[in-house]
């Protein structure tokens, strides 16, 4: 089998996470974050969709990671995410990353906002 290395030509790809931090581009940051095409920035939770709205413009499809274990969204914060134009796709945050990394990779202007496991 042939491997290709993963190209991420202008945004950081997240690299890893571990108990309450995520390692992306090689740099750690703990707690939740969310990756934006205007960057990276703290994220904590259902409470701080406003950065993510702000954002919209920017975003076809917001993957959150609940965390460790899949939860589902509560409505009122899928309609706001919704109403802003923002397609949201909900998994557990190792699911989250991996779905970033992948998109990203494709060019697709995806976001992710997850808590950490």
């Amino acid at each position: 089998m042939r491997l290709n290395e993963v190209q991420f030509p202008e945004r950081p790809p997240i690299d890893g996470y571990g108990p309450g931090f995520f390692r992306i581009a090689g740099e750690r940051h703990e707690g939740g974050v969310a990756l934006t095409p205007s960057g990276v920035i703290a994220w904590n939770g259902l409470e701080d969709l406003d950065p993510l709205i702000a954002r919209a413009g920017e975003i076809d499809v917001l993957l959150i990671g609940m965390g460790a274990e899949i939860a589902p969204l509560p409505p009122a914060a899928r309609t706001v995410l919704e109403d802003a134009g923002i397609g949201v796709e909900t998994m557990s945050s190792p699911a989250a990353c991996r779905s970033y990394n992948v998109l990203l990779a494709e060019g697709r202007r995806v976001a992710a906002a997850v808590l950490p496991v």
